[in-house]
């Protein structure tokens, strides 16, 4: 099959545009989006309704920008408030519970035993941070050797679950997908604290990786892979700074 038929068939499965205008509107709470004077649902049905009105326009600029066809894949925004108002609203303890799952076996906790360069780059990017949650949020973790579990302090992973509690469905569906894309509890509330940039956040989750991508080279398909996690990782990154009022 050649690049045009895949093009082809990929365009027919996609759902037409089926809209002209698209507008946001201000809501008690929020705001909402519009399509053609109609306000648009999730996937569950429920109201699309926002907690800002920037990020409900960074929104409205995803539908915007769709072409003859709606690609979700190029609306990542889109599919976070879907997945906040659907997924999270409601089952906020089973999200946290979920961060908590990484934060108990967190990335930045496990160091490999070498080689030198990538010891160096570990300690680079991830000692800034443990030293942070110990001092800044008051919960030391256990660092470990290898891929052999670690108990953490309970009074440490009760702190870390404090700062989760109490959230909107917005800001924790990003912590969510943050989390669950870098495998590191305490490099997402590191970017929500403003304590990391995501960039730094999404660099310091890679060390591993980039060092492997040093000695031995890049993988297409592994590179394809890290671009859509990128994406959705920036999504969350901006959800979480467009989704706080003031």
């Amino acid at each position: 099959m050649s690049d045009k038929d895949r093009t082809n068939g990929a365009a027919k499965a996609l759902p037409k545009r089926f809209y002209t205008d698209v507008a946001v509107t201000d809501e008690e709470g929020g705001a909402g989006l519009l399509l053609d004077g109609k306000p648009v649902r999730t996937p569950g049905k429920a109201p699309l309704a926002v907690p800002t009105r920037t990020l409900t326009e960074a929104i409205a600029e995803e539908w915007r920008a769709q072409g003859a066809h709606i690609d979700p894949r190029t609306m990542p925004l889109t599919k976070l408030a879907n997945s906040a108002i659907d997924g999270v609203a409601g089952r906020t303890e089973a999200v946290i519970d979920d961060i908590m799952a990484h934060a108990n076996a967190d990335l930045l906790c496990y160091r490999a035993s070498g080689p030198e360069g990538l010891l160096a780059a570990q300690a680079a990017h991830w000692d800034p941070i443990v030293d942070w949650a110990k001092d800044a949020l008051d919960a030391p973790l256990n660092l470990a050797e290898g891929v052999v579990h670690v108990t953490q302090p309970d009074a440490s992973l009760t702190t870390i679950r404090k700062e989760l509690e109490g959230l909107d469905a917005f800001p924790l569906a990003a912590l969510h997908v943050m989390t669950a894309l870098t495998g590191s509890a305490l490099l997402a509330l590191a970017v929500a604290k403003k304590r990391l940039d995501p960039e730094a956040a999404w660099d310091a989750a890679h060390v591993d990786e980039d060092f492997q991508i040093s000695q031995w080279g890049e993988d297409t398909e592994a590179k394809d892979r890290r671009a859509v996690r990128k994406r959705d990782f920036d999504a969350a990154a901006r959800t979480l700074r467009l989704s706080t009022r003031g």
